[in-house]
């Protein structure tokens, strides 16, 4: 992050805060947040982070096998919400697409879900 410190040093400096406040002290111990962290850096697709957090949880007593184990959570949670995302209308949109309807005709609609 060494362009927010040149840039906006109060902003990197705020974030390591915030790091710090979550990852010292608390309930849980080092290990699971460096496991949770493992299976956030997935769903956000940050190899970075993975790695970074994997070395981490290694360093507070975590094996392979608890990594690959929080690596296959997050794929469980990001198959499922492949599914789950799809009821912001009221109804599944999978219904809607397999409901009986007029089948469009090429040329019709433009675009997108937006009808530009």
């Amino acid at each position: 992050m060494s362009f927010l410190n040149d840039i906006l040093p109060d902003t990197a400096e705020a974030f390591g805060k915030m790091r710090d406040s979550i990852f010292e002290g608390g309930t849980l111990d080092r290990k699971s947040k460096e496991l949770i962290a493992v299976a956030s850096s997935v769903l956000m697709r940050c190899q970075f982070c993975v790695d970074v957090h994997s070395q981490r949880a290694i360093a507070y007593g975590a094996s392979k096998k608890e990594i690959a184990e929080a690596v296959a959570v997050a794929m469980f949670i990001a198959a499922g919400s492949q599914i789950g995302w799809t009821n912001i209308y009221g109804k599944n949109v999978y219904d809607s697409i397999f409901e009986e309807k007029e089948p469009e005709k090429p040329g019709e609609t433009k675009g997108c879900c937006c009808g530009e």
